[in-house]
């Protein structure tokens, strides 16, 4: 791949990016020793087993193998060809990337999804010019203004509008060489069924363009300026090959740093919220797609954050979505808070009405713990001066309260139970635990115990005999110093006895043999088997020493050679017990005899 690349031009952004600023975009890294560990974003796992190397400049999962360097982790998780992740990659380190790459993304330009993206950045760019810069805008422009939309807003998120006519859009995109029938999987537009004719799915509406995690366009949410019969105040694209609700998260592009700076994300339902809480600066705010939290959506928010503070609105729509989001996020991993509306607000409204600076005092930095917000979400409807909804609400929360898994939180909620209902704290504390004894209480080391983050990472050690051992250090130490690569080679040659040891080793005496030194990043952007990238990542990441004793490379390469040999005397026993069983003493005496001079070679 890199032949298409001028190799200088590869190897300043090899050198010019660290694989922790570029894996920090998809995954929250925290230090623990010398490298960052994370939840995968390749599985999902409860406790984090993804592993980054700042100085090896590379990444490896423990728990599903996946491993690589920058450019194999934006291939992987992106599905990028190798020339796009480097593109990606120089746009990041600011390095020019002038080159004739077109023998390798010729195809890709014609891969429809790629032609879907590029008719939305179109369109969205166009949208914009349409609404900012022409008359046929200027009344959707003035309907946003008197919103309290400021120009500023509007091009910061990049609001358009579409022009009310049934085909504009639609000799737009012929003129620009798209495929109506591509353009209509796209969901911009839409095919009549009568006569086959294709026409602008969005017209006469103010168009807030949807990106994917990435900040590419992939879909609109077009709004009336006014209210017309028979038509959606609302019209959202379709689900397509590019645009899934259930993984779009608005406005997370745009937020992710924010989000690592503040160490906590806002969640809300609507991008109308999204927008106003970032006029009211409040950058980390994000916004699932209208619909309900899914899980896919919150295992992308906790691989980049743990503290998530959710506003939704505060009708009984908006309370019952608050409490299932929060129990999805709590599920995996997160650590929740609920900012409660007052009565007849939504966040947009309030921060119009109240003002950006109470919306932050008072709704951001006032919400309640997932737990408080349960105690007032399980008492409403109740009647507690009823004494028997009285003992049925205190029975609820009593059963939550078993589900924390922190002593002084449970004793804390305890309390405040004994002081409302004058009940004595031992008395809550008995039926606590009677509760917790009845439903098998789940133990601080569950799956997705939102404390996980802070452990060690976790993961399994795999216990292996002696001479696999000795082969996987011996290619670890290779890796790191070519001499020591040169000596095992003398040594051993390509005598390894597992399989994809002997491939592995194998690319390592030809890197070395083309001249370069020891690089983990760039030896493994050389190995076209997905299979021995991971093999190596994993290998790279065993703890070694700085350096490889004599004492220590004597007894690796013995436990290396021997083993045939012990295979051998295993195969040898094996045939003399069958002589035994057949009754050939003289059969078996001889096979004895060749197991002696066996083991005496081994010896010597």
């Amino acid at each position: 791949m890199t032949n298409r690349i001028p190799d200088e031009v590869i190897d300043r952004i090899r050198h010019s990016v660290d694989i922790v600023d570029v894996i920090s975009d998809y995954v929250q890294l925290k230090k623990q020793g010398r490298n960052y560990f994370g939840l995968c974003p390749f599985h999902g796992e409860s406790t984090p087993s993804f592993s980054v190397s700042p100085e090896k400049q590379i990444y490896h999962c423990f728990g599903c193998g996946a491993g690589g360097n920058s450019f194999s982790f934006l291939m992987e998780l992106e599905g990028l060809s190798f020339v796009e992740a480097a593109q990606q990659l120089a746009d990041k380190a600011d390095i020019p990337f002038e080159h004739d790459v077109q023998p390798e993304t010729s195809l890709n330009e014609n891969k429809p999804t790629t032609r879907m993206v590029e008719a939305h950045e179109l369109l969205k760019k166009f949208y914009h010019h349409l609404l900012v810069n022409t008359k046929e805008g200027q009344q959707a422009y003035d309907y946003l203004i008197e919103r309290g939309f400021s120009r500023e807003t509007i091009d910061e998120f990049e609001i358009g509008f579409s022009l009310d006519s049934w085909e504009f859009m639609t000799k737009f995109l012929t003129k620009r060489g798209f495929q109506l029938t591509e353009m209509e999987k796209a969901g911009l537009l839409v095919k009549r069924a009568k006569d086959g004719a294709f026409f602008d799915r969005f017209r006469g509406r103010v168009m807030f363009p949807i990106a994917d995690l990435q900040g590419k366009t992939v879909a609109f949410s077009g709004r009336l300026i006014e209210n017309i019969e028979g038509q959606p105040k609302y019209l959202n694209s379709p689900e397509t090959a590019i645009f899934n609700k259930g993984k779009t998260i608005y406005n997370f592009h745009r937020a992710k740093k924010h989000i690592r700076k503040n160490q906590q994300v806002l969640l809300f339902e609507g991008f109308a919220d999204v927008i106003s809480a970032v006029k009211a600066e409040c950058p980390n705010a994000i916004a699932t797609m209208g619909t309900a939290l899914t899980d896919e959506q919150a295992k992308i928010i906790r691989r980049n954050v743990e503290s998530v503070v959710i506003c939704y609105d505060s009708d009984h729509a908006g309370i019952e979505a608050a409490y299932k989001a929060a129990n999805i996020l709590t599920s995996v991993g997160c650590t929740v808070k609920v900012a409660v509306m007052p009565q007849g607000y939504d966040p947009d409204d309030y921060i119009k009405e109240q003002g950006p600076e109470r919306f932050r005092n008072e709704v951001i930095d006032g919400s309640l713990t997932f737990m408080s917000f349960k105690m007032r979400y399980l008492r409403r409807g109740k009647n507690l001066q009823n004494e028997a909804e009285r003992m049925k609400y205190i029975e609820d929360v009593l059963k939550e309260i078993s589900q924390l898994t922190k002593a002084v939180e449970q004793e804390h909620y305890l309390r405040q139970l004994s002081q409302e209902f004058s009940i004595s704290l031992d008395a809550l504390q008995q039926q606590k635990n009677q509760i917790s004894s009845l439903s098998g209480k789940k133990k601080d080391n569950d799956a997705w115990n939102r404390n996980n983050i802070a452990r060690q990472p976790s993961f399994q050690t795999r216990l292996l005999p002696a001479y696999q051992n000795a082969e996987r250090l011996l290619i670890a130490y290779m890796l790191k110093d070519k001499d020591v690569a040169i000596r095992i080679q003398e040594l051993i040659q390509g005598n390894f006895n597992i399989e994809e040891h002997r491939a592995l080793v194998m690319y390592i005496y030809a890197f070395y043999e083309e001249g370069y030194e020891p690089n983990l990043s760039l030896f493994m952007e050389k190995l076209v088997d997905g299979k021995l990238g991971r093999l190596a990542s994993e290998i790279a990441m065993l703890s070694i020493n700085e350096e490889l004793s004599e004492q220590a490379l004597h007894d690796y390469v013995q436990q290396v050679l021997i083993h045939p040999k012990l295979l051998k005397i295993k195969e040898k026993e094996t045939e003399k017990q069958e002589a035994e069983r057949q009754k050939d003493y003289l059969k078996a005496a001889s096979i004895a005899m060749e197991i002696i001079q066996l083991k005496k070679a081994l010896k010597s």
